[in-house]
């Protein structure tokens, strides 16, 4: 891949869904103030953990599949395992999210797929799943030259959205409730600020997609800067969509907007055609989306099966060297949670809450990582200096614990029993390289994650937890 088609992929792997979904998500639960805190905090966060890949990238190139194997590298199999099945586990739940949505917005023109998790949605989200499905088989570069041209399809609508909506942005709807303490749902600054943490999380997940497919690269140079473009490119058209509707419609109205909530914001301004080309840019979005994330979905499995990190029948490849088992694997969970959808009637933001948390092990041990290197100086030339990065990595593992702290305790523990079974796998391929299982920590944090998964399902069954 070339940096045009790594820069796609990060782009086109951040912006899916939540874009178009960032005007209702943020007003939920915060007003002006705490949305631009919130964008501040991602923001720093964010770009430290872009610097954190960047500089990977560079000291580590032996590396490849970015978060997990810097995880492996620094803190052990058991951590990198780890690191991989979270990930592995945000991608596919990510892609059940984009499936619902997308038959939401869908619901526009046709009310039968209702908020995406209808019958006939579910069935309208698995032809879409499997056609993604066929086309990836054909080659993971043709899929990749795909997702160019839908990147820049779905990039045109979100422009032109900023653009009409900032010349009809009113200073007085802006600065009415400018704290939000005047609703008193919205509690505290503070908590309204932990309220946009997993959501500016959300968007920005995909930041890693260049440094996932390094091995498959043309130059090594170009994951740095695919990953510093992307960054940057989606940090301003987010502000942009989320603040400037904030002064289109109140916190209220836009929290009691439909998701996609754009097409809400755009059709009070212009009216019905800007609901309708909203819908049909999320259509187009979370369609090149899909593609994108189950590739970087098929592509972390399979790494980690071929260095041993998971069983081996994960590294499998066709003969167009498309990662097929670990693609269909993938598919097949995806399949099983979108039928979890019809019946739970999980929504589309508790699903990409779900993912959101998923993520967050693989991102903190990455910049754990990348401080330990400036520690310790491996992979430094003699003389050069340490603590810039020292600090961004420490400031980007503070970034992921923070957002742990914000994403609290239903989505932790349904996160706990997404992690749990994956021991089962971790000992499976420990078993089949013939190598020691745990070491005593290993063991005591194997130990503690099964203890807290049982107790997370039996609070989820039991009802004193809310799941999907």
């Amino acid at each position: 891949m070339r940096l045009g088609a790594l820069t796609a992929l990060v782009i086109g792997s951040m912006i899916g869904s939540g874009v178009f979904s960032l005007p209702q998500n943020m007003a939920a639960g915060a007003g002006p103030l705490a949305i631009m805190i919130g964008w501040a905090i991602t923001a720093v966060g964010m770009l430290a953990l872009v610097f954190v890949y960047q500089s990977l990238a560079t000291r580590k190139p032996d590396l490849d599949a970015g978060p997990y194997a810097y995880a492996k590298a620094g803190f052990g199999p058991f951590i990198g395992f780890n690191s991989a099945w979270g990930y592995w586990i945000s991608a596919w739940v990510g892609n059940v999210s984009y499936a619902v949505v997308v038959f939401s917005a869908l619901s526009y023109f046709v009310p039968a797929f209702g908020d995406g998790n209808t019958w006939q949605a579910v069935l309208g989200a698995s032809v879409l799943l499997w056609v993604i499905h066929f086309l990836i088989l054909a080659g993971v570069r043709q899929a990749a030259v795909v997702n160019l041209v839908v990147t820049v399809a779905k990039v045109a609508p979100i422009v032109l959205f900023a653009g009409i909506v900032a010349v009809a942005f009113k200073v007085d709807v802006f600065n009415a409730d400018f704290t939000g303490l005047g609703n008193a749902d919205l509690g505290s600054i503070m908590n309204q600020v932990k309220s946009t943490m997993l959501v500016t999380l959300w968007v920005f997940i995909g930041i890693e997609g260049a440094s996932v497919f390094s091995a498959r690269a043309e130059r090594r140079k170009d994951i740095a800067t695919a990953t510093v473009l992307g960054f940057f490119t989606c940090l301003a058209l987010y502000a942009l969509v989320s603040l400037l509707s904030v002064g289109i419609l109140s916190q209220p109205e836009l929290a009691a907007l439909k998701n996609p909530s754009m097409a809400g914001v755009l059709e009070a301004v212009v009216g019905p055609w800007g609901a309708v080309l909203i819908n049909l840019a999320l259509v187009v979005s979370v369609i090149g989306a899909f593609l994108s994330w189950t590739l970087l979905a098929a592509e972390v499995p399979h790494v980690a099966g071929r260095d041993g990190t998971m069983p081996k029948f994960f590294g499998h490849e066709n003969a167009r060297g498309v990662p097929a088992t670990s693609l269909l694997i993938t598919n097949l969970l995806v399949q099983a949670f979108l039928v979890i959808t019809l019946f739970a009637q999980s929504t589309y933001q508790a699903l990409f809450f779900i993912a959101s948390a998923a993520i967050l092990v693989p991102y903190i041990f990455s910049g754990a990582y990348a401080a330990k290197l400036a520690i310790t100086g491996e992979g430094y030339r003699e003389g050069e200096s340490r603590n810039g990065p020292m600090l961004i990595g420490l400031l980007a593992t503070v970034y992921g614990l923070w957002l742990v702290y914000a994403a609290g305790l239903s989505y932790l523990f349904m996160c706990a029993v997404l992690y749990a079974p994956g021991i089962v796998f971790f000992v499976w391929a420990r078993r089949e390289n013939g190598e020691r299982v745990f070491h005593p920590v290993e063991a005591a944090l194997a130990a503690a994650l099964v203890a807290v998964g049982l107790y997370a399902a039996y609070a989820m069954w039991t009802g004193a937890v809310s799941a999907l």
